[in-house]
């Protein structure tokens, strides 16, 4: 077992789908745009910007980058007020007893995450003070599939890539992992991806790696 494991946050530890595609679905209406689930699964691991210009490639009309900066900060404004409804009971489903499985262990616990929420989603949870380390995306200038978000975990956890697994349920997120030089690790939707090192099936997986 390697020295430390890098969560992704969505997906990983809790769901918080339902929020986004709320929030995307309802500019996407507003503003005449196609939007729907199968559009929705290609904005996974994907950061905000990234996901809005996804959306936008079915709009009508081109759009400037003021209008794109307002419409990304519409769609979080909407998001983040949803995630009032989160509560630890949010947590999916075997991370609790696994996360202090591997604390015994001495494994040292991190999130890497693209979104900008990341550390209040933590808190709504009950993690804001659980983890040695947390990046996301307000410590970063690239998202997924660029490893920035993983690099900047293990080097707050001082360790190497190579010292760390990465786990991940976008495809996006194991790209970054192993372009980091990190051992990916795939869940859910990233469980039969090609490019991750290990495949699990449930999160307490982990605990055999």
């Amino acid at each position: 077992m390697k020295k430390a494991f890098i969560f992704d946050l969505d997906g990983v530890l809790v769901s918080t789908d339902r929020y986004h595609y709320a929030a995307w679905k309802s500019i996407a209406d507003e503003e005449g745009i196609y939007f729907d689930e199968t559009i929705n699964n290609r904005l996974r691991g994907v950061g905000r910007r990234e996901s809005l210009k996804i959306i936008l490639e079915r709009a009508p009309r081109t759009y400037g980058e003021e209008e794109e900066r307002a419409l990304a900060e519409k769609k979080n404004e909407r998001y983040r007020a949803s995630l009032e409804n989160l509560t630890p009971a949010d947590r999916l489903a075997g991370v609790s007893e696994t996360l202090e499985a591997l604390r015994r262990t001495g494994a040292l616990l991190a999130v890497g995450s693209s979104s900008k929420n990341a550390r209040y989603i933590l808190g709504k949870i009950g993690y804001g003070d659980y983890f040695d380390a947390v990046a996301d995306g307000n410590d970063i200038v690239n998202g997924k599939p660029d490893p920035e978000v993983f690099l900047k975990a293990a080097a707050l956890l001082h360790l190497s890539p190579c010292d760390c697994y990465v786990v991940e349920d976008a495809k996006t997120g194991i790209d970054a992992a192993v372009r980091g030089g990190f051992c990916a690790v795939g869940i859910h939707d990233a469980a039969g991806y090609d490019r991750a090192d290990h495949a699990i099936k449930a999160f307490s997986d982990l605990l055999g790696l």
